[in-house]
């Protein structure tokens, strides 16, 4: 077995563990989950976080734990970054070709998603959506008319930049962050007419200032977190925050290691941050992007050495922001189920929000920005 498929088989096994186990109810649950919209505006179905987390079909009980999750649509990466921009539009053909597998191999559990019906119909019929997404705008490159062919391909989420700089503007590690470049214009302009949503999560600072002015419609940062609570590049100040928001827009809030400044992130890092976006942005404005595999982490031998190697390349590569370590994991344990946004819901109600407000946060108001933005 040479090296590549050993990686592949031991992210997918290291993922592919039994059902979540059953959490006894508390007195703190939230009654509304079952009934409500529920989107996760960064997730997949399998693997994530891992090499080649579309390399390979998804396993029994990885579409299981999508089919009982609860979540009626998810943001799911198809772009690829490559390390030329061929390969990366290759790469990017194959793991949308990957998904339609899927929809063809469980027509039961999956539904591909290109507007706000199709997630009433997923809702409705009880399987999990997928929204095509991208995490950099390298797939493109400079040829503009790709923005259009990706849209009939079913991609209705771009984000500019992946961390790094390219043609459209500056990632959020670039050290001096010098905003949209007049390609990064020229594209935004296009996905606001084609109807597809600007995702600012990774991008930098200045560079998401400028995108938010420069967008004729609202914007996301589908998974982030708050800059004033842990102050990471991946994490956005209170003034972007606002600007989001004024622009009607949505933040989703992440779990991933950058909710804290050291150390395995918990329930209580997310709800800070959580609670900060709210107060900052207001009930209307923030979402959860968990950034996250539906399956949860099985920290076995294998997947920890699969985890360090994955770190050890992005730091190789560029890639890897302050805050990811070989022994900090891309999970927060207290919601590592398949059903972790009814676990956000109860501790949300456990936290005093109240049953709007939950409602909003778990999906109502992607909605709502979806319905503003998608054609």
């Amino acid at each position: 077995m040479n090296r590549r498929d050993f990686t592949r088989r031991t992210a997918l096994g290291a993922l592919a563990v039994p059902l979540a186990r059953h959490l006894p109810p508390t007195a703190t649950a939230w009654p509304g989950y079952d009934r409500a919209i529920v989107l996760d505006m960064l997730a997949t179905a399998g693997p994530f976080n891992v090499p080649g987390w579309l390399d390979k079909p998804l396993t029994p009980a990885m579409v299981e734990n999508a089919r009982r999750s609860g979540i009626t649509a998810v943001n799911s990466t198809v772009s690829a970054l490559g390390p030329t921009p061929a390969e990366a539009f290759e790469g990017t053909l194959r793991n949308i070709a990957a998904w339609h597998h899927e929809f063809d191999a469980h027509p039961d559990a999956f539904l591909p998603i290109r507007s706000i019906a199709d997630i009433r119909r997923a809702k409705a019929e009880r399987k999990l959506g997928a929204i095509f997404g991208f995490q950099d705008t390298t797939p493109y490159w400079d040829k503009i008319e790709r923005v259009e062919m990706f849209h009939r391909l079913g991609v209705r989420i771009v984000q500019l930049t992946y961390n790094g700089a390219n043609l459209v503007g500056d990632g959020c590690l670039v050290p001096e962050d010098r905003g949209l470049k007049p390609y990064g214009r020229d594209v935004i302009a296009q996905l606001n007419a084609l109807g597809s949503l600007v995702d600012l999560s990774h991008v930098g600072w200045e560079t998401t200032r400028q995108a938010i002015d420069a967008s004729t419609v609202p914007v996301a940062a589908t998974h982030s977190g708050s800059a004033a609570v842990t102050n990471v590049p991946r994490n956005k100040p209170d003034d972007i925050l606002r600007r989001l928001a004024n622009k009607g827009g949505v933040i989703g809030v992440f779990m991933m290691p950058f909710l804290r400044a050291q150390g395995q992130p918990g329930k209580d890092d997310f709800l800070r941050h959580l609670a900060h976006c709210i107060n900052t942005c207001g009930e209307d404005h923030v979402g959860i992007g968990s950034d996250l595999s539906i399956t949860p982490l099985d920290l076995s031998p294998e997947f920890r050495a699969v985890h360090a190697k994955f770190v050890q390349d992005r730091r190789a590569a560029g890639i890897s922001a302050p805050g990811e370590a070989e022994d900090i994991f891309n999970y927060v344990p207290d919601f590592n189920s398949p059903r972790r946004m009814e676990m956000v819901a109860d501790a949300m109600a456990a936290a005093g929000h109240s049953s709007a407000r939950i409602e909003k946060v778990l999906g109502g108001n992607w909605m709502r920005l979806l319905a503003a933005v998608w054609r």
